[in-house]
Protein backbone atom coordinates (compact mmCIF):
# COMPACT_ATOMS: atom_id res chain seq x y z
CA UNK A 1 0.00 0.00 0.00
CA UNK A 2 1.28 3.44 -0.89
CA UNK A 3 1.68 6.02 1.90
CA UNK A 4 -1.07 8.59 2.23
CA UNK A 5 1.35 11.36 1.28
CA UNK A 6 2.31 11.52 -2.40
CA UNK A 7 4.82 14.31 -2.94
CA UNK A 8 4.08 14.46 -6.65
CA UNK A 9 0.70 16.05 -5.91
CA UNK A 10 2.62 19.27 -5.23
CA UNK A 11 4.40 19.04 -8.60
CA UNK A 12 1.38 18.33 -10.81
CA UNK A 13 1.33 21.65 -12.70
CA UNK A 14 2.94 25.08 -12.75
CA UNK A 15 0.19 26.61 -10.63
CA UNK A 16 0.82 24.34 -7.66
CA UNK A 17 4.60 24.39 -8.18
CA UNK A 18 4.53 28.20 -8.04
CA UNK A 19 2.31 28.18 -4.98
CA UNK A 20 4.64 26.00 -2.88
CA UNK A 21 7.97 27.22 -4.30
CA UNK A 22 10.48 27.77 -1.51
CA UNK A 23 12.97 30.09 -3.23
CA UNK A 24 11.85 33.16 -5.18
CA UNK A 25 14.03 35.58 -7.15
CA UNK A 26 13.14 39.27 -7.41
CA UNK A 27 15.01 42.34 -8.71
CA UNK A 28 15.83 43.21 -5.09
CA UNK A 29 18.19 40.24 -4.92
CA UNK A 30 20.69 41.66 -7.40
CA UNK A 31 23.79 43.80 -7.39
CA UNK A 32 24.70 44.75 -10.97
CA UNK A 33 28.40 45.00 -11.90
CA UNK A 34 29.15 47.83 -14.34
CA UNK A 35 32.38 48.40 -16.28
CA UNK A 36 33.32 52.01 -17.05
CA UNK A 37 35.86 53.37 -19.54
CA UNK A 38 37.13 56.77 -20.60
CA UNK A 39 35.83 58.35 -23.79
CA UNK A 40 32.49 59.26 -25.26
CA UNK A 41 29.83 57.26 -27.06
CA UNK A 42 31.45 53.96 -26.09
CA UNK A 43 29.48 50.76 -25.56
CA UNK A 44 32.17 48.16 -26.08
CA UNK A 45 31.23 44.47 -25.91
CA UNK A 46 33.71 42.37 -23.94
CA UNK A 47 34.79 39.53 -26.27
CA UNK A 48 34.96 36.88 -23.53
CA UNK A 49 31.67 38.08 -21.99
CA UNK A 50 29.09 38.14 -24.81
CA UNK A 51 26.34 40.75 -24.43
CA UNK A 52 28.18 42.51 -21.61
CA UNK A 53 29.73 45.91 -22.17
CA UNK A 54 32.10 48.60 -21.06
CA UNK A 55 30.41 52.03 -20.98
CA UNK A 56 31.72 55.54 -21.27
CA UNK A 57 30.15 57.92 -18.79
CA UNK A 58 27.64 59.41 -21.23
CA UNK A 59 26.23 55.97 -22.11
CA UNK A 60 26.47 54.81 -18.51
CA UNK A 61 23.64 57.22 -17.80
CA UNK A 62 21.22 55.36 -20.07
CA UNK A 63 22.25 51.98 -18.68
CA UNK A 64 21.63 53.13 -15.12
CA UNK A 65 18.20 54.46 -16.05
CA UNK A 66 17.30 51.15 -17.68
CA UNK A 67 18.42 49.21 -14.62
CA UNK A 68 16.33 51.40 -12.35
CA UNK A 69 13.28 51.01 -14.57
CA UNK A 70 13.70 47.23 -14.36
CA UNK A 71 13.68 47.43 -10.58
CA UNK A 72 17.44 46.91 -10.21
CA UNK A 73 18.46 49.35 -7.50
CA UNK A 74 22.10 48.56 -6.74
CA UNK A 75 25.26 48.72 -8.86
CA UNK A 76 28.89 47.78 -8.30
CA UNK A 77 31.31 49.98 -10.26
CA UNK A 78 34.60 48.92 -11.87
CA UNK A 79 36.86 51.09 -14.01
CA UNK A 80 39.25 50.33 -16.86
CA UNK A 81 42.19 52.62 -16.29
CA UNK A 82 44.38 53.73 -19.23
CA UNK A 83 47.87 52.21 -19.12
CA UNK A 84 49.57 55.58 -18.93
CA UNK A 85 47.88 56.21 -15.57
CA UNK A 86 49.00 52.95 -13.97
CA UNK A 87 51.89 52.65 -11.53
CA UNK A 88 52.96 50.50 -8.59
CA UNK A 89 51.14 52.47 -5.91
CA UNK A 90 47.90 53.31 -7.72
CA UNK A 91 48.17 57.07 -7.39
CA UNK A 92 45.40 57.63 -9.96
CA UNK A 93 42.93 55.89 -7.61
CA UNK A 94 43.04 58.97 -5.37
CA UNK A 95 42.42 61.48 -8.14
CA UNK A 96 39.21 63.34 -7.18
CA UNK A 97 38.54 63.71 -10.91
CA UNK A 98 39.46 60.11 -11.69
CA UNK A 99 37.25 57.79 -13.68
CA UNK A 100 35.82 56.02 -10.64
CA UNK A 101 35.01 59.27 -8.88
CA UNK A 102 33.29 60.63 -12.00
CA UNK A 103 31.43 57.36 -12.48
CA UNK A 104 30.02 57.54 -8.95
CA UNK A 105 28.86 61.10 -9.55
CA UNK A 106 27.37 60.16 -12.92
CA UNK A 107 25.25 57.41 -11.41
CA UNK A 108 24.12 59.60 -8.53
CA UNK A 109 23.29 62.51 -10.82
CA UNK A 110 21.13 60.45 -13.14
CA UNK A 111 19.57 58.29 -10.41
CA UNK A 112 20.08 59.67 -6.91
CA UNK A 113 18.40 56.71 -5.20
CA UNK A 114 20.55 54.08 -6.90
CA UNK A 115 22.74 52.32 -4.34
CA UNK A 116 26.33 52.69 -5.48
CA UNK A 117 29.03 50.27 -4.39
CA UNK A 118 32.60 50.67 -5.59
CA UNK A 119 35.46 48.29 -6.17
CA UNK A 120 38.33 49.08 -3.81
CA UNK A 121 41.45 47.36 -5.08
CA UNK A 122 44.72 48.32 -6.69
CA UNK A 123 44.72 45.93 -9.65
CA UNK A 124 42.94 48.25 -12.14
CA UNK A 125 45.50 50.95 -11.29
CA UNK A 126 48.57 48.74 -10.90
CA UNK A 127 51.22 48.52 -13.59
CA UNK A 128 51.68 44.94 -12.40
CA UNK A 129 48.03 43.86 -12.22
CA UNK A 130 48.20 43.04 -8.52
CA UNK A 131 45.87 44.05 -5.69
CA UNK A 132 48.71 45.40 -3.60
CA UNK A 133 51.83 47.51 -3.62
CA UNK A 134 54.97 45.58 -4.58
CA UNK A 135 58.21 45.99 -2.68
CA UNK A 136 61.24 43.76 -3.21
CA UNK A 137 59.19 41.31 -5.24
CA UNK A 138 56.48 40.91 -2.59
CA UNK A 139 52.93 42.24 -2.27
CA UNK A 140 53.14 44.21 0.97
CA UNK A 141 50.13 44.09 3.24
CA UNK A 142 50.04 47.05 5.61
CA UNK A 143 51.02 49.84 3.18
CA UNK A 144 48.40 48.44 0.79
CA UNK A 145 45.72 48.49 3.48
CA UNK A 146 46.53 52.12 4.29
CA UNK A 147 46.27 53.04 0.62
CA UNK A 148 42.94 51.21 0.27
CA UNK A 149 41.63 53.29 3.16
CA UNK A 150 42.56 56.46 1.29
CA UNK A 151 40.87 55.10 -1.82
CA UNK A 152 37.73 54.36 0.19
CA UNK A 153 37.62 57.91 1.51
CA UNK A 154 37.93 59.23 -2.06
CA UNK A 155 34.99 57.08 -3.15
CA UNK A 156 32.91 58.18 -0.17
CA UNK A 157 33.65 61.83 -0.94
CA UNK A 158 32.40 61.25 -4.49
CA UNK A 159 29.12 59.84 -3.15
CA UNK A 160 29.53 56.06 -2.86
CA UNK A 161 27.11 54.39 -0.46
CA UNK A 162 29.33 51.34 0.08
CA UNK A 163 32.95 50.55 -0.62
CA UNK A 164 33.77 46.98 -1.56
CA UNK A 165 37.39 46.01 -0.85
CA UNK A 166 38.24 43.01 -3.04
CA UNK A 167 41.94 42.68 -2.30
CA UNK A 168 42.15 40.18 0.60
CA UNK A 169 44.84 42.07 2.50
CA UNK A 170 44.85 41.24 6.21
CA UNK A 171 43.32 43.90 8.43
CA UNK A 172 42.13 46.15 5.63
CA UNK A 173 38.52 46.26 6.84
CA UNK A 174 39.49 47.72 10.20
CA UNK A 175 41.87 50.17 8.52
CA UNK A 176 39.15 51.30 6.11
CA UNK A 177 36.47 51.49 8.81
CA UNK A 178 38.60 53.60 11.11
CA UNK A 179 39.57 55.92 8.26
CA UNK A 180 35.96 56.41 7.20
CA UNK A 181 34.93 57.13 10.80
CA UNK A 182 37.77 59.60 11.26
CA UNK A 183 36.69 61.49 8.14
CA UNK A 184 33.04 61.61 9.20
CA UNK A 185 31.74 58.97 6.78
CA UNK A 186 29.96 57.05 9.50
CA UNK A 187 27.14 56.00 7.16
CA UNK A 188 29.36 54.70 4.36
CA UNK A 189 29.09 50.92 4.42
CA UNK A 190 31.66 48.23 3.70
CA UNK A 191 30.90 45.13 1.66
CA UNK A 192 33.95 42.95 2.17
CA UNK A 193 35.08 40.28 -0.24
CA UNK A 194 35.68 38.11 2.82
CA UNK A 195 36.05 34.69 1.21
CA UNK A 196 37.65 35.45 -2.13
CA UNK A 197 39.44 32.49 -3.62
CA UNK A 198 42.44 32.44 -5.97
CA UNK A 199 40.30 31.15 -8.81
CA UNK A 200 40.72 30.50 -12.52
CA UNK A 201 37.15 31.75 -13.03
CA UNK A 202 38.25 35.41 -13.14
CA UNK A 203 39.83 35.39 -16.60
CA UNK A 204 37.18 37.28 -18.60
CA UNK A 205 36.92 39.95 -15.88
CA UNK A 206 40.64 40.61 -16.13
CA UNK A 207 40.23 40.91 -19.89
CA UNK A 208 37.44 43.43 -19.35
CA UNK A 209 39.60 45.69 -17.21
CA UNK A 210 43.04 44.73 -18.55
CA UNK A 211 44.02 43.91 -14.97
CA UNK A 212 45.69 40.49 -15.15
CA UNK A 213 49.01 40.09 -13.30
CA UNK A 214 51.94 40.72 -15.61
CA UNK A 215 54.47 37.99 -16.27
CA UNK A 216 57.72 39.30 -14.86
CA UNK A 217 60.46 37.23 -13.29
CA UNK A 218 60.80 39.18 -10.03
CA UNK A 219 57.12 39.42 -8.97
CA UNK A 220 54.39 36.83 -8.25
CA UNK A 221 52.66 35.57 -11.39
CA UNK A 222 49.34 34.95 -9.61
CA UNK A 223 47.42 36.09 -6.54
CA UNK A 224 47.79 32.99 -4.41
CA UNK A 225 49.80 34.75 -1.69
CA UNK A 226 46.78 36.83 -0.70
CA UNK A 227 43.62 35.29 -2.19
CA UNK A 228 42.43 32.05 -0.59
CA UNK A 229 43.44 28.51 -1.52
CA UNK A 230 40.36 26.97 -3.15
CA UNK A 231 40.95 23.75 -1.18
CA UNK A 232 40.12 25.47 2.13
CA UNK A 233 36.77 25.61 3.88
CA UNK A 234 37.26 26.53 7.53
CA UNK A 235 39.60 29.37 6.58
CA UNK A 236 36.69 31.06 4.81
CA UNK A 237 34.71 31.16 8.03
CA UNK A 238 37.68 32.57 9.95
CA UNK A 239 38.28 35.24 7.32
CA UNK A 240 34.62 36.24 7.32
CA UNK A 241 34.29 36.42 11.09
CA UNK A 242 37.43 38.56 11.28
CA UNK A 243 36.03 40.98 8.70
CA UNK A 244 32.78 41.30 10.63
CA UNK A 245 34.70 41.96 13.84
CA UNK A 246 36.64 44.66 11.99
CA UNK A 247 33.46 46.43 10.82
CA UNK A 248 32.18 44.82 7.61
CA UNK A 249 28.47 45.42 7.08
CA UNK A 250 28.10 42.83 4.29
CA UNK A 251 30.36 39.87 3.52
CA UNK A 252 30.89 38.15 0.20
CA UNK A 253 31.83 34.75 -1.19
CA UNK A 254 33.57 34.76 -4.57
CA UNK A 255 33.33 32.90 -6.97
CA UNK A 256 29.82 31.46 -6.80
CA UNK A 257 28.76 28.16 -8.27
CA UNK A 258 31.82 26.14 -7.19
CA UNK A 259 31.60 27.54 -3.65
CA UNK A 260 27.97 26.95 -2.67
CA UNK A 261 29.16 24.91 0.32
CA UNK A 262 31.15 27.91 1.55
CA UNK A 263 28.20 30.22 1.00
CA UNK A 264 25.89 28.02 3.06
CA UNK A 265 28.38 27.57 5.89
CA UNK A 266 29.04 31.28 6.16
CA UNK A 267 25.31 32.05 6.05
CA UNK A 268 24.80 29.62 8.91
CA UNK A 269 27.55 31.23 10.99
CA UNK A 270 27.10 35.01 10.64
CA UNK A 271 24.46 37.60 11.42
CA UNK A 272 25.15 40.09 8.61
CA UNK A 273 23.93 39.96 4.98
CA UNK A 274 25.88 37.56 2.78
CA UNK A 275 26.59 38.29 -0.88
CA UNK A 276 27.82 35.98 -3.60
CA UNK A 277 29.48 36.94 -6.88
CA UNK A 278 28.63 34.94 -9.98
CA UNK A 279 31.90 35.76 -11.66
CA UNK A 280 32.89 36.35 -15.25
CA UNK A 281 34.08 32.82 -15.93
CA UNK A 282 30.77 31.38 -14.79
CA UNK A 283 28.94 33.82 -17.05
CA UNK A 284 31.23 33.07 -20.00
CA UNK A 285 30.84 29.30 -19.67
CA UNK A 286 27.06 29.50 -19.77
CA UNK A 287 27.15 31.87 -22.73
CA UNK A 288 29.61 29.68 -24.64
CA UNK A 289 27.69 26.45 -24.01
CA UNK A 290 24.43 28.12 -25.01
CA UNK A 291 25.96 29.44 -28.23
CA UNK A 292 27.03 25.88 -29.05
CA UNK A 293 23.50 24.67 -28.42
CA UNK A 294 24.70 22.39 -25.64
CA UNK A 295 22.63 24.03 -22.88
CA UNK A 296 19.41 26.01 -22.64
CA UNK A 297 20.65 29.50 -21.76
CA UNK A 298 17.65 30.75 -19.81
CA UNK A 299 17.08 27.55 -17.87
CA UNK A 300 20.72 27.29 -16.81
CA UNK A 301 20.79 31.01 -15.96
CA UNK A 302 17.76 30.63 -13.70
CA UNK A 303 18.94 27.36 -12.16
CA UNK A 304 22.28 28.82 -11.12
CA UNK A 305 20.67 32.02 -9.85
CA UNK A 306 18.21 30.08 -7.72
CA UNK A 307 21.10 27.93 -6.44
CA UNK A 308 22.82 31.00 -5.01
CA UNK A 309 19.75 32.18 -3.15
CA UNK A 310 18.83 28.67 -2.01
CA UNK A 311 22.36 28.28 -0.62
CA UNK A 312 21.90 31.40 1.48
CA UNK A 313 22.81 34.47 -0.56
CA UNK A 314 21.02 37.65 0.47
CA UNK A 315 22.66 39.52 -2.42
CA UNK A 316 23.67 38.16 -5.83
CA UNK A 317 26.22 40.08 -7.88
CA UNK A 318 25.62 38.81 -11.40
CA UNK A 319 26.17 39.76 -15.02
CA UNK A 320 22.86 38.00 -15.69
CA UNK A 321 20.86 40.42 -13.51
CA UNK A 322 19.12 42.22 -16.38
CA UNK A 323 18.40 39.01 -18.25
CA UNK A 324 16.95 37.33 -15.17
CA UNK A 325 14.73 40.27 -14.31
CA UNK A 326 13.44 40.53 -17.86
CA UNK A 327 12.68 36.82 -17.86
CA UNK A 328 10.85 36.72 -14.54
CA UNK A 329 8.82 39.81 -15.33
Amino acid sequence: MFPLRRNRRLRANEAIRSLVRETIITPNDFLVPLFVVEGKGIKDEIPSMPNYFRYSLDLLEGEVKELWNLGLKSVLLFVKVPDNLKDNKGAEALNPDGLMQRAIKTVKNVCPDMLVMTDVALDPYSAYGHDGIIENGQIVNDPTAEFLAEMSISHAEAGANFVAPSDMMDGRILTIREALEDEGFINTGIMSYSAKYASAFYGPFRDALDSAPVDLADIPKDKKTYQMDFSNRFEAIRETEMDIDEGADIVMVKPGISYLDILREIKNEVDVPVAVYQVSGEYAMIKAAAEKGWLDHDQIMMETTIAFKRAGADIIASYFAKDVVKLIS
